[in-house]
């Protein structure tokens, strides 16, 4: 089995690749869920969804996010309404955050309640939160603090960023299925997310370090140089104290990566490197670069 941590957008567009050269029921899926929140009456999970819909055939692969041809009919009659939609949420992918948020209210957790969506879906491959506790990333901001959502959708993340918070304080525990996974794994490849508001959080899940050391562990690097290959890595890893590159990405993780992979074209150094095109572009790239990590792990 090959366990990949994952955040929204890189990661699985690395899975993308990955499930070309492994079958779906041999890869699990550790899913921030920093990013989760309740808007509109109903549960968001946008990095899981975003798994769920990739396994199931349904991700819109243009945006990275909510399901190929789905309709805006809700949100534009809720707009008319006068509902503060910020966040753009298509028919169908709403029906999702409803059945969600009726499991999680009938007493399923969360890792219950994406069991059972990833049933009806089809899903094969396991998809589970890193955490059925309420964990979520905001940012200070000079509008205030903010959740990611608003700083990211609303505000399309061009607020200056001065720190970064995780609430409420403390870790959360990791679940048995979490650490079952990354324990179990012939690998677990790190994806190129951002390693603040994707992968940080995951690492802050108690027993996941842990497990993460007794592992052989590949990381791919999400940026090029200074700026991160999508997303807002490069102002939030700032404002985390880190520098935003690769090498402040393999800082992070130092303790616990086994092999390390950064693109070719990267100007910044980090010892030890695997050098390699990460800049998946389409499926075969994706592929070519899913190879390579399989690679690292067949040779550990």
């Amino acid at each position: 089995m090959i366990t990949v941590l994952s955040g929204g957008t890189g990661t699985p567009k690395l899975l993308r690749g990955l499930r070309r050269l492994v079958p779906d029921p041999d890869l699990a899926v550790v899913v921030n869920t920093a990013e989760d929140c309740w808007l509109y009456g109903n549960h968001v999970s946008p990095d899981i969804d975003t798994v769920l819909y990739l396994f199931a055939g349904l991700l819109d692969h243009g945006t990275w996010w909510g399901i190929r041809g789905d309709t805006f009919v809700t949100h534009e009659m809720a707009r008319q309404l006068g509902v503060d939609a910020f966040l753009r949420v298509g028919d169908r992918d709403r029906a999702v955050h409803i059945r969600r948020a009726e499991l999680l209210r009938e007493g399923r957790t969360l890792t219950g309640a994406t069991a059972a969506l990833a049933a009806v879906l089809g899903v094969q491959a396991q998809v589970l939160p890193m955490t059925d506790a309420p964990y979520a990333t905001y940012v200070r901001t000079p509008e205030g603090l903010l959740h990611f959502q608003e700083y990211w959708v609303r505000h399309r993340g061009t607020l200056p960023v001065a720190e970064v918070v995780r609430l409420p304080p403390g870790s959360p525990a990791a679940t048995g299925a979490v650490i079952d996974a990354i324990r179990g794994a012939e690998a677990v490849v790190i994806g190129p997310s951002n390693p603040v508001t994707s992968i940080a959080p995951i690492l802050e899940c108690r027993g996941v370090v842990e497990a993460l050391r007794e592992a052989f562990v590949v990381a791919v690097s999400p940026f090029i140089g200074t700026e991160p290959i999508s997303g807002p890595a490069g102002p939030l890893m700032a404002a985390a104290g880190q520098e935003p590159s690769s090498l402040g990405t393999y800082r992070l993780y130092a303790e616990f990566v086994d092999r390390f992979v950064q693109d070719v074209r990267d100007p910044v150094e980090v010892p030890g490197a695997v050098r390699t095109d990460t800049l998946m572009v389409d499926e075969e790239r994706s592929e070519a670069l899913a190879r390579v990590v399989l690679d690292l792990a067949h040779r550990r």
